[in-house]
């Protein structure tokens, strides 16, 4: 059975699950004009079981409020604080000791990003990229803190090129000579190669020749997966075949025992009007796809069984981000912690997944066709056993007098009562979940709080009630129609539904 969640991004697939585990974090970015508190910003997380997190930086607010709480922490070093890092050993000491030893270990860092992006982004620091990331691990060393906190830099997937077919993906030659001691020194220390992967950019950029169905992981069939034509291995989705690219690359160094994290993938919930596959149901369909791989140990063609530990950008939507619309719209939740959308989680392991609130209802889909709402509520009231007296003339969710409006009450209805399941709210496509409560004024919809702030309970009708025991299956649009009709409507709503 599917089960629907309101976000949760969780994490390990549990809180004791070894380091080896594939685990899903979430990345925190801080571009808003309202950024909440870091106390907030941790319950937060703990209230979604979010166990792994990334931070832009080392900010001693967060790294305070996240102490004690058992989350994994990343923190990174700036673009901007390269240049002092990577020509001062002494520099890089101080850093470390400011940041990582002042907080470890009640607060759990687990990894240091020495930069971001930093060959495609500030290539002037490229050359004392290594130097920092060895200056760095150098001073975790003297703390005898190595162990426990690796050392990497994310790489943004760009600088592989031929990334497919994946066999013969190589990294950018011109920039070799940082890559090869990169490489050297991530063997060495047992630190993975960090990567930034985004589908959306991949599959905005391809002029069409990638399918949007391929960029957010939906199922293909065999004849239309990508096939490497050397290994004739196939793939059915644009992250797999980039993270086994990235593999390839590394072996055609000859490094072949470094592990993967993607320390940044998502996809935007809005953009401009060029961008008309930034919309939340992508989005939603791209990371719950997402984590589902991840959790599930699918791996990868390459690399079957070995799944790769995943960051989503980004808990937060950023209204301060430059650029299209779309920058400031990768987040999960908006700056007051509500959620984006919905997260639809299949077979995700043993995965705790609530919204801060723990309310979900079925709604009437915005611009569904008014008969398909018609003969959904028809059904709903008839055959799906919904007691839909609230909604006679004279009671309370008898207004608005519409059938959005009364559709919405008699699937929300049926929905809790059959304990909030996916497949219980879809009536053949009319139907969404939504965390917002659909209540008004005297008509408060089942699994409210209410005005009161107590839960509203469901009267379920005994399993064995009849037809008649329903106050009348057509409220809209009766007229004209023999009862016969309707009747014999609401059974083949019956059959489509049940």
């Amino acid at each position: 059975m599917a089960w629907l969640l309101v976000f949760a991004l969780l994490l390990s697939v549990s809180q004791a699950t070894a380091d080896e585990d594939p685990y899903i974090g979430v990345n925190i970015g801080t571009d808003l004009s309202i950024m909440p508190h870091p106390t907030q910003v941790v319950a937060l997380l703990k209230a979604q079981q979010i166990r792994h997190v990334r931070l832009y930086d080392a900010d001693r607010g967060m790294l305070i409020a996240l102490a004690n709480t058992g989350i994994r922490v990343m923190v990174s070093i700036p673009n901007e604080q390269l240049l002092g890092i990577g020509q001062s050993n002494s520099t890089a000491a101080n850093w470390v000791s400011r940041n990582i030893v002042a907080h470890y270990p009640a607060t759990n860092i687990t990894a240091i990003c020495v930069g971001s992006e930093v060959l495609t982004t500030l290539p002037n620091a490229a050359p004392v990229l290594v130097n920092a990331m060895k200056y760095i691990h150098s001073a975790l060393v003297a703390s005898n803190l190595d162990n426990q906190i690796k050392v990497s830099s994310p790489l943004a997937s760009s600088i592989i090129l031929d990334s497919f077919p994946p066999s013969q993906a190589f990294f950018n030659r011109s920039w070799n000579p940082v890559m090869v001691p990169m490489l050297n020194f991530l063997q060495s220390s047992g630190s993975p190669l960090m990567l930034n992967i985004y589908p959306y950019y991949d599959y905005m950029e391809s002029n069409g020749v990638i399918p949007l169905n391929y960029a957010l992981f939906k199922p293909l069939s065999p004849t239309k997966e990508a096939v490497d034509s050397n290994t004739l291995v196939h793939y059915s989705n644009v992250f797999d075949a980039m993270v086994d690219a990235t593999y390839f690359a590394m072996a055609f160094l000859n490094f072949t025992n470094i592990p993967v994290i993607v320390t940044e993938t998502g996809w935007p919930s809005k953009g401009d009007s060029n961008e008309p596959d930034a919309t939340i149901e992508n989005a939603n369909t791209y990371n719950s796809n997402l984590i589902r791989h991840v959790i599930n140990k699918t791996g990868t063609p390459k690399r079957p069984g070995i799944a790769v530990s995943t960051y989503i950008y980004e808990l937060y939507n950023e209204d301060l981000k430059p650029g299209p619309i779309s920058e400031k719209n990768w987040g999960l939740f908006d700056a007051n912690g509500d959620p984006i959308y919905i997260l639809r989680l299949t077979d995700s392991g043993s995965l705790l997944a609530n919204d801060t609130t723990n309310q979900t209802y079925c709604t009437a889909k915005e611009g569904a066709d008014p008969k398909m709402l018609q003969a959904a509520l028809d059904w709903a009231c008839g055959p799906g056993k919904v007691d839909c007296s609230p909604l006679l003339q004279g009671k309370p969710c008898y207004e608005p007098d519409n059938v959005i409006a009364h559709a919405t009450y008699a699937f929300d209805t049926y929905y809790h009562r059959m304990g909030k399941t996916p497949d219980a709210c879809d009536f053949n496509g009319v139907a969404d979940i939504t965390t917002t409560d659909p209540s008004h004024g005297s008509c408060i919809f089942p699994g409210s709080l209410g005005r009161n702030g107590t839960m509203v309970n469901i009267t379920a009708p005994s399993m064995n009630s009849t037809s008649s025991d329903s106050p009348g299956w057509n409220f809209h649009g009766g007229g004209g129609f023999a009862s016969v009709l309707v009747v014999i409507k609401v059974m083949l709503w019956s059959l489509i539904f049940l």
